[in-house]
């Protein structure tokens, strides 16, 4: 490959498009480019490997201010691997925090699958009570053992037996 990549030869080397290569190029995450006579961007094998570094960066849930944090420090010194620590350290902090969300949307999700299964197997009444209960929600989120008590009082209130 020769030493100057048109932006189009970059984009294509690195798997990305012309606008994501101008658009990291706007954000300085990129170089500005050395220009042609003619006003054409030429790039180095140097921002290819850039280019690829800050991908692989965004494959790992980095955003790119994240990656902006990295890219300063070219050495690999104890500094910039402390800066890497607290990145990755903030990043599983917050995947933790997602995957605790997941865990709760779960079982919220295998409780209405449950209310379903009943309703369908006849031990419950002819409505679906995972959209009453949603539909009746005073919450953001509709929650089962919440939403079934107000359910029963609305019943209560028509003469039904919950």
């Amino acid at each position: 490959m020769s030493s100057d990549l048109t932006v189009g030869q970059l984009a294509s080397a690195a798997g990305v498009s012309a606008d994501t290569v101008r658009y990291y190029e706007r954000l300085n995450l990129l170089p500005p480019a050395s220009r042609t006579r003619a006003g054409y961007r030429l790039y180095t094998e140097s921002d290819l490997e850039r280019l690829r570094f800050i991908k692989q960066a965004q494959s790992l849930g980095l955003s790119l201010d994240d990656i902006r944090m990295l890219l300063p420090g070219s050495e690999a010194g104890l500094a910039e691997c402390r800066r890497v620590r607290d990145l990755l350290i903030s990043k599983l902090e917050e995947l933790d925090a997602r995957l605790g969300e997941m865990r709760a949307f779960r079982r919220r999700i295998v409780a209405y699958l449950k209310e379903c299964e009943q309703a369908l197997a006849g031990k419950r009444e002819d409505r679906c009570p995972v959209l009453f209960e949603i539909s009746h929600s005073t919450h953001s989120e509709a929650k089962p053992t919440k939403s079934r008590a107000l359910r029963n009082r609305i019943d209560a209130k028509k003469g039904r037996k919950p």
